[in-house]
């Protein structure tokens, strides 16, 4: 990859800075993608200790690239994205992926063929990531910020997606204690 090529990725991937999430920060910013796919990552290198059988620095590539899509469609809540939105989503990127230098070309390619996969353990845990990241986001954001659903949602969503690790199991029960003690806590603060 020559040095125009390399920037120009660059300036692609740029867009999930001022890309939004649907959640805000503990001090109520809204969220980029960017900020999202920087944490997971950084999720995945904490736990390298945790998961010595895994290859910890393709969970992270799998990380850093899994929202790229969104630099072409912007982020659409899970809960509200349809099968349609998916397809374009990955149209989208499957273009920009092809149009890469070939070896960046095939090494993202093939992350992305495993990542949809789900078959190894690289894969469900970049996936456990992106879920578990989304739901402590929520937790340290203000009650007032979440939608109506987020409450249930909170409660219920990515036990499926951690249920292959202990670890992972033991993560999602604890951020369901602070899910918990934060709606608690809104409900006196309600009360009080």
């Amino acid at each position: 990859m020559n040095a125009r090529e390399y920037l120009d990725i660059l300036h692609v991937a740029e867009k999930l800075k001022d890309t939004t999430r649907h959640c805000t920060t503990t001090n109520r910013r809204t969220e980029s993608v960017a900020e999202h796919s920087w944490r997971i990552s950084l999720m995945a290198f904490l736990l390298r200790h945790e998961f010595p059988d895994l290859n910890i620095d393709k969970v992270v590539d799998m990380c850093l690239i899994h929202d790229l899509g969104e630099c072409f469609t912007g982020d659409i809540p899970t809960f509200i994205k349809t099968d349609d939105d998916r397809e374009v989503e990955d149209s989208l990127l499957n273009k920009w992926v092809k149009s890469l230098p070939e070896e960046l070309s095939k090494d993202m390619a093939d992350l992305y063929k495993e990542m949809e996969a789900q078959e190894t353990k690289e894969a469900k845990l970049y996936k456990a990531l992106d879920k578990l990241e989304a739901l402590i986001q929520h937790n340290e954001s203000p009650i007032d910020t979440w939608s109506d659903n987020e409450y249930e949602l909170n409660k219920t969503y990515a036990f499926d997606t951690v249920a292959f690790s202990d670890w992972l199991v033991a993560l999602r029960k604890e951020i369901l204690d602070d899910t918990l003690r934060k709606i608690d806590s809104e409900k006196e603060d309600i009360a009080g």
